[in-house]
């Protein structure tokens, strides 16, 4: 590994070279370079560049700043949000409830280490799978519908939660574990007396983001696998009716819940790092 040290407007500057950076720089030039020259060695001979864009910037224009419900009602759409919220809230509540006891068989200072070791080597096999793929495998043995979304989506956020509390678990102070451990507690002292407190603040703010995350996906799922929701009539909308009008209002729709979830849920930080304070 090779460094060098530069000194510029009265800072030091440390640059370090070795095997990672290299290939990093390398992947990332060569995907520049592909992006742009890619372009030039497609086929345009069937397309009108000028109608294309005439045409999209006016499918543009119908969905975003002419919205309109047509094929739905204004009730009707605010009950399939209403699905597809219940759908997040559910996987989230129960991959939550789940994730609270894999973390703290996975954290390694609750646990040995070849217990730990084997959930986060299963855990990250789940994350590694996209969670549309994990609802269309449950698909197969449940159908396409709402119980293969939350199947998915429930087993995707377990192995996202138990990640993320197990790490908060891990950061607790050890002489604290150790100080019950030296009383006699048992093992439901310490996750009572010492986890839940140090680490509740942590746990609210990992599981209301993964609830936010599970609303998109709630919503993809709707179309991708006919769960239902603001999703499926969003599908309807663009590919049955092909109603742009109709396309625009309903992403209004989700745009508004995703805003507003984003606000309570800086809130809820907000809270919790004033009530630590």
């Amino acid at each position: 590994m090779q460094s060098n040290i530069k000194i510029r407007n009265g800072k030091i500057q440390i640059k370090t070279f070795n095997r990672s950076n290299f290939v990093l720089h390398f992947i990332l030039s060569f995907l520049v370079l592909f992006t742009i020259v890619a372009p030039f060695f497609l086929e345009y001979g069937a397309i009108d560049i000028q109608t294309a864009i005439f045409y999209t910037l006016d499918n543009l224009k119908m969905m975003f700043l002419q919205p309109a419900l047509s094929q739905v009602t204004l009730t009707a759409a605010l009950y399939q949000i209403l699905i597809t919220l219940a759908l997040a809230f559910l996987s989230t509540l129960i991959g939550a409830v789940i994730s609270f006891f894999l973390a703290i068989l996975s954290a390694k200072n609750l646990m040995p280490s070849y217990i730990s070791n084997v959930i986060i080597a299963f855990n990250s096999f789940i994350r590694a799978v996209p969670t549309v793929l994990w609802v269309l495998i449950f698909a197969i043995v449940a159908g396409l519908g709402s119980v293969a979304a939350i199947l998915g989506m429930t087993l995707h956020t377990i192995a996202y939660l138990t990640k993320a509390y197990a790490e908060s678990f891990e950061e607790i102070d050890n002489g604290m574990i150790e100080a019950l451990r030296a009383t006699g507690a048992k093992w439901w002292h310490i996750i009572i007396h010492v986890v839940l407190p140090q680490t509740s603040s942590y746990m609210v703010s990992w599981t209301f983001l993964r609830f936010e995350t599970n609303y998109g996906v709630a919503i993809a799922m709707g179309a991708a696998a006919a769960a239902g929701g603001i999703g499926f009539e969003l599908f309807m909308a663009s590919s049955f009716y092909y109603d742009l009008h109709e396309v625009g209002m309903i992403t209004y729709f989700a745009l508004i819940i995703a805003l507003i979830l984003e606000f309570i849920s800086i809130r809820i930080k907000n809270k919790l790092i004033g009530s630590k304070s």
